[in-house]
């Protein structure tokens, strides 16, 4: 772990990714919502420019991160001529390809052609040469492995992306990928799925062990649940919730009373541990031996401030997890969000 003692990345640790070189900051800052064209601009630089600012390195986007589709990296692009130019090597940029992004038969999954298309494409909205982590941004079941693989290998050979990621893959896959990208000379570093206390999924579709054994890094997506594990909805749905801004992932009906029964559960159990509901869930994610990095979003600053805070926070006791296990077990509290 590497901690600068002073300027911009003081209070920031920074762990390598697996066993490569490259270090991340133990928060990345996500791009998924709050950079599309539906949000201000202003606030878009307020919360990219409070993340660096913090020692926030990591800036993750996708090709079809918006909406409109491609609209997160021409705003990053646009924050990146006017904010970050001269930080550049200063700053890690990852995109992702894998998901419908345009109309036919060639802007969606894990094809050659798609893959390094979209690439093109991304770079060519950001305005940049290259990124930093190019990932595959889900399994594709009909194109074989290898050529997806061979694709994410090309993008290195090219020099238009330093190194590759796979995100939302299970284990038994990943092993077969890093397989490959190992025989390509390809420098597979890194891995995105989602984590947090009422998602276990990687634990039970053989990611977390494969990420231990490979020696690769994990970036952790949605650790607050699309902000259920926050003290927001303890008393109802606030009018300038996700919920009622954006309901394409959460909605009403994700807040069910068995779910939100044990997010006031949580919530006491952090109460007991001086924290918030969602600087405790935070920890639960990074207190993980897999987990290299938690990929928080905003929309206002004063939450990747508040985010911050996680850093440096108290370990859990047995009992602690135990108790947390045993609230979010509870029937109908796992999965229900996207």
């Amino acid at each position: 772990m590497y901690q600068a003692a002073e300027g911009r990345y003081q209070g920031m640790e920074y762990v390598r990714s697996g066993n490569s070189g490259l270090r991340l900051p133990r928060l990345a800052l996500g791009f998924w919502h709050s950079f599309g064209d539906t949000a201000p601009y202003e606030n878009m630089k307020a919360l990219a420019c409070t993340a660096f600012d913090a020692g926030i390195t990591y800036f993750d986007l996708a090709n079809n991160y918006g909406p409109a589709y491609g609209s997160a990296e021409r705003n990053f692009g646009k924050l990146f001529r006017e904010n970050f130019r001269s930080y550049r090597d200063e700053l890690l940029v990852a995109t992702k390809a894998g998901y419908d992004m345009w109309p036919g038969p060639y802007g969606n999954w894990g094809s050659r052609k798609y893959l390094l298309a979209s690439l093109d494409q991304s770079l060519s909205r950001m305005g940049l040469e290259y990124v930093d982590i190019f990932y595959h941004h889900r399994m594709d079941p009909d194109t074989p492995l290898e050529e997806t693989m061979g694709a994410l290998a090309q993008a290195v050979q090219s020099g238009k992306a330093l190194y590759v990621g796979l995100s939302n893959y299970d284990g038994p896959t990943m092993e077969r990928a890093a397989a490959i990208l190992d025989e390509l000379h390809c420098p597979f570093i890194v891995n995105q799925n989602r984590y947090s206390i009422f998602d276990r999924t990687i634990e039970r579709n053989g990611l977390r062990d494969a990420v231990l054994h490979q020696q690769k890094g994990l970036v952790a997506f949605s650790p607050l649940c699309q902000g259920l594990l926050t003290d927001k909805y303890l008393h109802g749905i606030p009018a300038d919730s996700r919920i009622c801004r954006d309901g394409r992932y959460l909605n009403e009906h994700s807040l069910t009373k068995e779910k939100l029964q044990a997010i006031r559960a949580l919530s006491g159990l952090a109460g007991e541990r001086g924290q918030q509901l969602s600087e405790m869930a935070l920890a639960w994610d990074l207190r993980s031996d897999a987990v290299t990095s938690v990929l928080i979003g905003a929309s206002k600053p004063s939450q990747i401030l508040d985010n911050i805070k996680v850093l440096g926070s108290e370990g859990f006791t047995e009992e602690e997890l135990r108790r947390i296990d045993e609230i979010s077990s509870a029937p109908g509290v796992q999965g229900l969000t996207r």
